[in-house]
C-alpha cells in the first residue's frame, strides 16, 4: 500500500503543478474564456434571448458589454423574475435544459428557504473542484499512505425530497447522492447511511460503524464534525479520535469561521491535523486552500464561474448592503490587495451577475488567493445556522406582538457555553419584559423562519441567552463611540472583541 500511495502522491503533485502554472500565467484570459463559454451555452435560453447574448458575444469588449446589458441580481430578484419558472419545471429559463435538483438554503426574507438550481453542468464543476482540492494535498506534508484511506464526508441526507419533477435538499446531500467515480472507493459513511433521513439516526449509525473504517480525512462543517467525534469517543470509551482512526491526518472544512472552534476541536485528538479551508456554497465551488503557508484560498478561474468584484464601500452600497445603481464592478485583472469586495458570480447553473452576499479580500494577486471577510449584510453563523438580520428582525417583531413590548434596539453575538455555542441577545426595552418569555418567543420564531437554525438548535446550538436592559444604554454606548445620531446604526451583530467591550460597558452602567 505505501507503493500505491507514493504513486498517487507523485501523480497528483504533477497535476497540481501544471494546473497552478497555467492559471497563474493569465487569470483574466481564463475568466474571459469562461464567460464566453457561459454566454454561448445560455444563448438560446429565455434569459439569453432577453439580454441578447448573441449580440454580447459579437462585442470586442465582451466583459464590458456583458456588464452594461445585464443588471446585478440578488436571490429575490433572480427568483421572482426567472428561477420560479425553473422551479415549476419550465425548460431553458436561465440555463439549458430542465433543472432536476435544487439546493435548499436559508432565505433572507419571509420564506424559510431559498431554492438554488443545481444543474448537471454545475455538478460536474463541483466534482472537478473537489478533485483539484484533492490534488492540492500533494502540497502539504502528508504521508503517501493517506491517499489510500477513507474520506468521512459529514453532510445532509442523500434521501432527497421528491417534489414531483425535481429533487430538493442540502447541497451536501445532493452531492452525496451521486459521488464521483474517483471518490466512491474512499467515500464514507457510504450511500446506505447517507440515505438515513434523521440526523440523529444517521449519526448513531456512523458512531456504530466507526471501528470498521480506516479514515484519513474528515470533511464538513467543523461543529458537526466535532459533535460526531465526541459521540464516537464517548460510545467507544476512547481517549481521542486517533484511538479509533489512527491514520486521520486531514480536516477539510468550510461554512463557518473555524478558528474559534479549533481549541476544543483539537482536544479530541492525539495530534494536530492538517486543515484545508474551502469556499463551497449552494451557488458553486469558488475556492480552496491549496498550500500550507497561508489560510487564503485559491479562486477557481476556469471552472464554470465568472467572477466580478464590487468594492464594498459607501460609494457602491447603501446602509442595507444593497448595491447602488451606480455601483461599478471589476474583473479579476482590476482588483487590488487589501480591498473588501462584494462577490458577483455568473455560473453554469443559470445565475447571472448574482450578488451572493459574501465579501472577500485578495491576499495574493499572482495566485488569485482570497479570504472571506464577511457578508454584505449583518449575519450570524457560528455553527452553520446562517442567521440573517432579517431573520432576527422577524423574531423581534414576533416578541413585540406576542408580549406587547417595544424593542427599539437589540444586538446579538455568539458566546461559548461549555464546548458549544449560543446566541446572546441584549434587548433594549422601556416597559416590563421578562427574559424567559422573550427567549421562548425568539427561539420559536427563529426556528420557523430559518430551517438551518432549527436544525442546529436540535444538536450543537444551545438555547439563546437573553438580557433585558434599558434602551438608554444603547444610546449611551453610541455616544461613547461618537456614533450617536445621523446615519449611525447600532450593530445588530457584534464581533467578539467589541461584544466583550459592550458587555463590560453594560455591567458597569447597570451597576
Amino acid at each position: 500500500m505505501p507503493i500505491v500511495g507514493n504513486l498517487i502522491k507523485r501523480g497528483v503533485s504533477l497535476g497540481e503543478r501544471l494546473d497552478d502554472r497555467f492559471e497563474r500565467q493569465a487569470p483574466i484570459k481564463y475568466q474571459h474564456r469562461t464567460l464566453r463559454r457561459l454566454l454561448r451555452k445560455a444563448q438560446p435560453t429565455t434569459f439569453g434571448q432577453y439580454y441578447d447574448f448573441k449580440d454580447i458575444l459579437k462585442s470586442e469588449d465582451l466583459i464590458g458589454h456583458f456588464q452594461k446589458k445585464v443588471p446585478i441580481y440578488d436571490y429575490d430578484t433572480m427568483y421572482e423574475k426567472w428561477w420560479h419558472m425553473s422551479l415549476n419545471q419550465v425548460e431553458n429559463v436561465s440555463w439549458k435544459g430542465k433543472v432536476k435538483y435544487f439546493a435548499k438554503s436559508s432565505g433572507t426574507s419571509g420564506a424559510p428557504s431559498k431554492h438554488i438550481p443545481i444543474t448537471d453542468d454545475m455538478t460536474r464543476t463541483m466534482r472537478r473542484a473537489g478533485l483539484k482540492m484533492f490534488l492540492a494535498l500533494s502540497n502539504f506534508n502528508v504521508s503517501p499512505n493517506l491517499f489510500t484511506k477513507g474520506m468521512m464526508m459529514l453532510g445532509g441526507t442523500s434521501d432527497l425530497e421528491d417534489q414531483g419533477g425535481f429533487f430538493a435538499g442540502d447541497l451536501s446531500g445532493i452531492n452525496a447522492s451521486k459521488p464521483p467515480f474517483w471518490l466512491r472507493p474512499y467515500y464514507k459513511p457510504g450511500k446506505k447511511i447517507s440515505n438515513i433521513n434523521s440526523w440523529d439516526e444517521r449519526l448513531a449509525e456512523i458512531v456504530k460503524q466507526a471501528p470498521n473504517w480506516d479514515i484519513g480525512y474528515i470533511v464538513g462543517i467543523p461543529s458537526w464534525l466535532q459533535l460526531m467525534m465526541e459521540r464516537i469517543i464517548e460510545h467507544h470509551q476512547l481517549e481521542t479520535i486517533h484511538d479509533i482512526w489512527p491514520n486521520l491526518q486531514v480536516c477539510v472544512h468550510g461554512g463557518i469561521h473555524f478558528e474559534p472552534l479549533k481549541k476544543s476541536f483539537e482536544s479530541l485528538m492525539a495530534r494536530p491535523l492538517i486543515y484545508m479551508d474551502s469556499y463551497l456554497a449552494s451557488e458553486g465551488f469558488f475556492a480552496y486552500q491549496d498550500r500550507p503557508e497561508t489560510r487564503a484560498m485559491k479562486l477557481l478561474l476556469s471552472n464554470g464561474i465568472f467572477y466580478e468584484f464590487i468594492p464594498f464601500n459607501e460609494d457602491n452600497f447603501d446602509s442595507e448592503g444593497k448595491p447602488k445603481p451606480t455601483a461599478t464592478s471589476l474583473s479579476i485583472q482590476d482588483v487590488e490587495l487589501g480591498v473588501n469586495y462584494a462577490l458577483i458570480i455568473s455560473t453554469c447553473a443559470g445565475a447571472w451577475r448574482y450578488l451572493i452576499g459574501d465579501t472577500v479580500e485578495f491576499t495574493d494577486l499572482e495566485r488569485s488567493e482570497i479570504i472571506i471577510t464577511g457578508r454584505t449584510k449583518h449575519y450570524l453563523s457560528v455553527c452553520g445556522e446562517h442567521l440573517s438580520v432579517d431573520n432576527m428582525n422577524q423574531a423581534i417583531q414576533e416578541v413585540e406582538q406576542q408580549l406587547g413590548a417595544s424593542i427599539r434596539e437589540f444586538t446579538v453575538a455568539p458566546v461559548e457555553v461549555d464546548t458549544f455555542y449560543a446566541h446572546k441577545w441584549y434587548l433594549g426595552v422601556e416597559e416590563e419584559l421578562t427574559a424567559d418569555a422573550a427567549r421562548a418567543v425568539l427561539d420559536k420564531q427563529l426556528k420557523i423562519v430559518n430551517e438551518d437554525y432549527a436544525i442546529e438548535r436540535a444538536s450543537v446550538l444551545r438555547a439563546p441567552i437573553v438580557e433585558i436592559i434599558p434602551l438608554s444604554l444603547f444610546y449611551d454606548w453610541q455616544r461613547r463611540q461618537d456614533k450617536l445620531g445621523g446615519q449611525n446604526k447600532f450593530p445588530r451583530v457584534m464581533q467578539k472583541e467589541k461584544f466583550q467591550a459592550w458587555e463590560a460597558f453594560v455591567q458597569e452602567n447597570q451597576a
